[in-house]
């Protein structure tokens, strides 16, 4: 089974940027799909970002489209979150995710592997 370890996480005022990396270790990332969710103080976690093992399906939050790009590293077995124009409405515990399957999904119970989290907070 892979393990995730997730970092990036910070402080950051609003319209600005972070990357967050998510180094998987175990097994190689590119043979799963890796999602990014997020978990706000109070709510439920919540799908961010997904792409499937090949690369050719991306799905995005409607929350964040346009402002967030999943992509991955096969050589660094690393999957990024590159998260710009940042809002208050951002700041989350985000959480990296693995999914043995050639099919991308939106659905955290989907997702069998998860990393610590990371803390974003951005202040307006």
């Amino acid at each position: 089974q892979v393990q995730l370890v997730e970092s990036g996480g910070g402080l950051v005022q609003a319209g600005g940027s972070l990357r967050l990396s998510c180094v998987a270790s175990g097994r190689a990332v590119s043979s799963y799909t890796m999602g990014w969710f997020r978990q706000a103080p109070g709510k439920e976690r919540e799908f961010v970002a997904v792409l499937s093992r090949s690369g050719a399906t991306i799905y995005y939050a409607d929350s964040v489209k346009g402002r967030f790009t999943i992509s991955r590293d096969n050589a660094k077995n690393t999957v990024y979150l590159q998260m710009n124009s940042l809002k208050p409405e951002d700041t989350a515990v985000y959480y990296c995710a693995a999914r043995y399957s050639s099919l991308a999904s939106t659905s955290r119970t989907d997702f069998a592997s998860w990393g610590q989290g990371t803390q974003v907070t951005v202040s307006s």
